[in-house]
C-alpha cells in the first residue's frame, strides 16, 4: 500500500499489516459482499487511506479510547488501529456477519488494541474519548445517538467528541452545531482527487 507510506511513517510490522489488509479484504469480499466490486479495486484510497484521514487531522495521546460506530467491515477502525497501536479501539456493528469479518481480520493481523462487538449503538453505555464513523446516517442523528458514549474527561489537545467522515455539502447537517462544529477538508492532508469533496467533521461534546 504505497499511498500510506507516502503520508505516514510506518514500521516494518505496520507495512506488513497494511499489505495483508488488502489481501484479506479481497478474500473476504468474495464470501461476504462488504465492499462493491468497483471499490475493492480502489480499497487503499477509498477505504484505507480515507479512514486514516482521522489520524492525519490530529495527534492522539497514547491510551486514547476510540469507538467506531457502524464499522461495517472495519472502517475506519481497522486501518486506524494498525497505524495507532497505542490507542484502544472498540468497533461495533449490528450486523453479525460484518463483525465476524472484523474479528477474523483483527486476529489475522494480530491487533491487540481492537475489540469487536455485534451491538446496536443504542445499547452501548461505555464511555470513550472519541466516537468515529464513516457517514452511517445524518450528522444530527449520529450526534444524538453517539454523544452519550463520549467521556467528559478530556486528555487530548482538543475536547472529546465525534470525528465523522463525510463528503459533499454539509451546510444543512451541520446547522444545529454551527457554533461549535469544525470541518476539516481531507484534501488538506491528501492530494489525490478522490479527497476533494471529503471532509472530517469534528463535534466537541
Amino acid at each position: 500500500m504505497k499511498l500510506i507510506e507516502k503520508y505516514f511513517e510506518i514500521s516494518v510490522l505496520q507495512k506488513e499489516q497494511f499489505s495483508r489488509l488488502g489481501e484479506l479484504y479481497i478474500d473476504w469480499n468474495e464470501k461476504i459482499n462488504l465492499i462493491s466490486r468497483k471499490d475493492i479495486e480502489n480499497l487503499e484510497i477509498k477505504h484505507v487511506l480515507h479512514s486514516l484521514a482521522i489520524a492525519a487531522s490530529m495527534n492522539f495521546v497514547n491510551g486514547t479510547k476510540i469507538l467506531d460506530v457502524g464499522t461495517g467491515g472495519g472502517f475506519p477502525g481497522i486501518p486506524l488501529a494498525i497505524l495507532l497501536p497505542e490507542l484502544q479501539f472498540t468497533l461495533i456493528d449490528s450486523i453479525g456477519k460484518k463483525i465476524k469479518v472484523v474479528e477474523a481480520i483483527k486476529n489475522e493481523l494480530g491487533l491487540k488494541n481492537v475489540i469487536a462487538k455485534q451491538l446496536n449503538a443504542k445499547e452501548l453505555k461505555e464511555k470513550f474519548d472519541f466516537v468515529v464513523s464513516r457517514a452511517v446516517t445524518t450528522l444530527p442523528e449520529f450526534v444524538s445517538l453517539a454523544s452519550k458514549n463520549v467521556s467528559p474527561n478530556d486528555k487530548n489537545s482538543i475536547p472529546n467528541g465525534i470525528l465523522y467522515l463525510k463528503g459533499g455539502d454539509l451546510t444543512q447537517e451541520t446547522k444545529p452545531f454551527r457554533k461549535i462544529v469544525q470541518i476539516m477538508e481531507v484534501s488538506n492532508f491528501f492530494e489525490e482527487e478522490f479527497f476533494e469533496t471529503k471532509k472530517i467533521v469534528y463535534v466537541p461534546i
